[in-house]
């Protein structure tokens, strides 16, 4: 009773809001969104949650020094400049002295004097030193090692206080790195980097980010009501614009999001198909027609055959050479909707460096060869090796969320016609995929690889960090070899060290680039998906219904 009471509270205060000003369908603003969170969010603290759900929440209740706009350009937004020293080493952040935090303290919607403060240098200083602090185990802490100090507070156990982030003044950052990082920036626009203020976190008692009463909002809106019964139905949780942080330099079009928190992709697309929601994300897209819709497609994801490693046949480098050889890329059927591009590299086109495609910049044709009287002869030498004269019959493990049977056809069929053992393909929910391939219950998968944000280093780090990925790289440290680049091309150079090695192991075969999708109203404008993260940013959406 109570929660039908305070969703009838949102529908009257909606109400009377809308009639006072709404004028979305002019200029596009003022709308209150309604939009889906697949999955209750399992934390709404920047520093540590890492599942689309929050990263979607988290993307509209803060902001941080800097930001990637639309075109993958890393500019200012908390920050009103920086400064790097000559030898690339030391960052200093000028904040803007106009960003704020907002705390309901008396839930009334009414922003007075003493419910919001400015965001000061050390709320960022805590939130770095949070997130190398080993007691935290945050999924970011390696992707800040970068930092002078951080690995030792990382993995000696030193005080968080010795790594070299200092604030001088309020409203000045510095940051100490070990080498000259040429990405450093693209990760101070990372989540993981957004302020957190130490009193308001140590009066949270352990509940930083967990209810709608343990999160303040510095970015464009607050959290209202986050209500969630995992037994019941009616989910929600509920912003509204933070009007403090709400100015000419600081755009905020929307007035509210409304997120309704469902269990499924399945319970998403109902909604959809209802009109109940105005937008979602997905991996397949088949089912809607651009014509009625707004579709965007973002290549974010690379699907490439993996072998499992104690595997007595595909453990056998000649084996697994032999069947990366005789896979003709060009001829590589494609599907009819560009859901699939072929793969002749391992980071995807969405990965961004300096606004560009990393794709437009590397030509990916140099990593791969076509040779089908090599790969016979590998293959000879592997049955030689082996002790055997043919193969058993062999099942690729499919996760059926990101590809259908289909998309292998060809590849199976060379396969088969060269070396003349029995292929066949095993679809899979994504659960028993991954289940599976953590246990090795597998010879041969088709897996997706997607790094957790868009750049080359993330991509790479799954080769580091995943089991079924492992042994792809000679140096098990080239992830960390990338944060010392100190230049544009020194960084394309390591990139593309990097993909020559994990290709010539043959523990991995690209073969697709795979979209993820968002879908839209068409009257929607300005709603921006973030693949990597699963994020949808909201703050400067327009609406003209």
């Amino acid at each position: 009773m109570k929660k039908i009471a305070f969703l009838l509270s949102i529908l009257i205060f909606t109400s009377a809001v809308v009639s006072c000003g709404d004028d979305s369908g002019a200029s596009g603003t003022g709308h209150m969104y309604n939009a889906p969170l697949q999955g209750n969010p399992e934390s709404l603290d920047p520093q540590f949650a890492d599942d689309p759900s929050s990263n979607t929440v988290i993307k509209n209740l803060y902001s941080g020094l800097m930001q990637i706009d639309s075109s993958g350009n890393v500019v200012c937004c908390n920050a009103e400049n920086y400064t790097v020293s000559d030898n690339g080493t030391i960052y200093t952040f000028k904040l803007k002295e106009d960003n704020f935090w907002f705390f309901d303290e008396n839930d009334d919607d009414v922003i007075t004097e003493d419910e919001y403060f400015p965001v000061t240098a050390k709320d960022y200083v805590f939130a770095l030193q949070r997130v190398l602090d080993p007691k935290m185990q945050s999924p970011y802490a390696k992707d800040f090692m970068c930092i002078m100090g951080a690995s030792s507070v990382i993995y000696n156990g030193s005080p968080v206080t010795s790594a070299e982030i200092y604030a001088p003044d309020d409203y000045t950052l510095m940051i100490v790195l070990e080498n000259p990082n040429t990405e450093f920036l693209s990760l101070m626009a990372s989540a993981a980097s957004y302020p957190c203020n130490e009193e308001f976190f140590n009066n949270t008692k352990g509940r930083y980010g967990l209810d709608d009463r343990s999160v303040m909002s510095n970015g464009a809106f607050y959290v209202r009501k986050w209500f969630y019964d995992p037994y019941g139905n009616n989910n929600i949780l509920y912003m509204k614009r933070n009007d403090a942080n709400w100015s000419e330099t600081f755009d905020i079009n929307p007035s509210f999001l409304s997120f309704n928190i469902e269990k499924n992709e399945d319970a998403v697309r109902d909604l959809f198909k209802k009109d109940e929601i105005e937008c979602f994300t997905t991996l397949n897209s088949n089912l809607y027609n651009s014509g009625k819709y707004s579709i965007t497609g973002i290549s974010a994801a690379t699907l490439g055959i993996v072998f499992n490693q104690d595997d007595k046949y595909f453990s056998n480098g000649n084996m697994r050479k032999a069947m990366a050889l005789s896979v003709d890329r060009d001829s590589l059927q494609q599907d009819s909707n560009g859901d699939f591009q072929t793969a002749y590299g391992i980071i995807p086109p969405a990965v961004k460096l300096h606004g560009r495609s990393y794709r437009e910049l590397v030509s990916e044709r140099q990593f791969t060869s076509y040779n089908e009287e090599e790969a016979l002869n590998c293959y000879e030498t592997a049955k030689k090796e082996l002790k055997v004269t043919s193969l058993e019959p062999v099942n690729i493990l499919v996760n059926a969320e990101y590809a259908g049977s289909g998309c292998l056809n060809d590849v199976i069929g060379k396969w088969q016609e060269l070396f003349g053992f029995h292929i066949s393909i095993e679809d899979v929910m994504a659960d028993e995929f991954y289940q599976r391939i953590s246990e090795g219950d597998y010879s041969i998968a088709l897996y997706p690889v997607k790094g957790t944000s868009a750049v080359g280093r993330s991509v790479i780090q799954q080769f580091e960090n995943i089991s079924c990925l492992k042994n792809t790289l000679s140096d098990g440290k080239i992830s960390a070899k990338l944060m010392s680049c100190s230049s544009v091309n020194e960084l394309i150079e390591s990139y593309t060290s990097a993909e020559n090695q994990i290709i010539d192991s043959y523990w991995f075969i690209p073969l697709f680039y795979k979209n993820s999708y968002f879908i839209a109203y068409k009257e929607n404008e300005q709603i921006f998906y973030d693949p990597f993260t699963g994020a949808v940013d909201y703050r400067l959406a327009l609406n003209y219904d």
